[in-house]
């Protein structure tokens, strides 16, 4: 397992390069310039000069980027040319909100896929998986922004149930701990709703294969010539090695998440990474850009190694091989 691990963290660190080194490049070749974002336009040129050169934006693109990799590499990140702190305190800010909410919506994935993969094979291409295999592949294919935007309209605008947007209401500060938690649940519900049906119908239909997979193999029949209980045999001998493709979608299931999380957050005003992206692109924000890039190549490299792992723990074949 150990050498698993270093295999996957040797490839994961120059794929980490290439990614980060590839955003710099891109950013700074971005039409627009980052002194109209640092500097006021009432400012003369003197004084616009005098900023750039604080933030060392005069100096030569080779320069920026060794002394930036240099500072990363020492764990600074920088500070924000928007909000004027370390680019670590407003990434801190937006991490648990984002992981809180990627969390519930791969929790949600996971029980929504495997509640309709089960029902799905308990009759094969019945009526009740063509509905729920054309129901997800029809969730599957929607955009998540057109998604939030349907759920804001119908649960919040029409029917008025839930909140459309922002992670508290307005004076949930002051509330006992209790209410506190409901408050932030009836936030959750939404954005992390609208996440995991945009992508539980992979986990779904990978899973509903290796079911109908494991109930046609060989260990399967001998184990019901045996006298298996149908439940021991569905619980036990079916659905443990059908979760081996699962293992792989959560390696999978992190870069959708993150691409999604921009898209969600930014709809429903989440303080996570993805609305804290979504500002600092469409500000130039160069250094928040670029670690919040860093953080998404991380977590994408980290979802594949977690993917590996699970799945030699699963599969003792895996195990012997590395």
């Amino acid at each position: 397992m150990s050498r698993l691990i270093l295999r996957r963290v040797l490839v994961a660190v120059p794929v980490l390069w290439l990614v980060v080194t590839a955003t710099f490049l891109a950013v700074h070749a971005a039409p627009g310039s980052v002194e109209d974002l640092v500097a006021d336009p009432s400012l003369s040129p003197a004084a616009r000069l005098a900023i750039r050169e604080h933030w060392r934006l005069d100096r030569p693109l080779g320069e920026q980027y060794v002394r930036w990799l240099g500072a990363v590499a020492a764990g600074d990140l920088g500070v924000s040319f928007l909000y004027h702190q370390p680019v670590a305190t407003v990434l801190g800010r937006a991490l648990g909100p984002t992981a809180l909410l990627a969390g519930t919506a791969l929790l949600l994935d996971l029980l929504l896929g495997l509640a309709v993969a089960v029902v799905s094979v308990r009759r094969p291409h019945g009526v009740a998986d063509r509905l729920l295999g054309g129901l997800s592949l029809l969730l599957w294919g929607m955009p998540p922004f057109w998604l939030a935007l349907m759920a804001v309209l119908v649960f919040s605008l029409k029917l008025g149930w839930l909140p459309p947007s922002h992670m508290a209401s307005v004076g949930a500060a002051a509330l006992p701990p209790a209410a506190r938690a409901v408050d932030l649940l009836r936030h959750l519900i939404l954005p992390a709703g609208v996440l995991a049906l945009a992508g539980f119908a992979a986990t779904a239909r990978y899973l509903r294969a290796a079911l109908l997979d494991v109930a046609a193999s060989r260990h399967l029949l001998a184990a019901r010539a045996r006298g298996v209980p149908p439940r021991r045999l569905f619980w036990v001998h079916t659905l443990r090695p059908a979760l081996l493709p699962v293992a792989t979608l959560l390696g999978l299931a992190v870069p959708a998440l993150v691409s999604g999380a921009l898209v969600v957050e930014v709809v429903f005003s989440w303080p996570g990474m993805g609305r804290v992206m979504w500002t600092a692109a469409t500000a130039r924000d160069i250094p928040v850009v670029l670690a919040t890039t860093l953080l998404a190549a991380g977590a994408v490299l980290a979802g594949t190694l977690l993917a590996d792992l699970l799945y030699a723990a699963l599969d003792p074949r895996v195990r012997e091989s590395v």
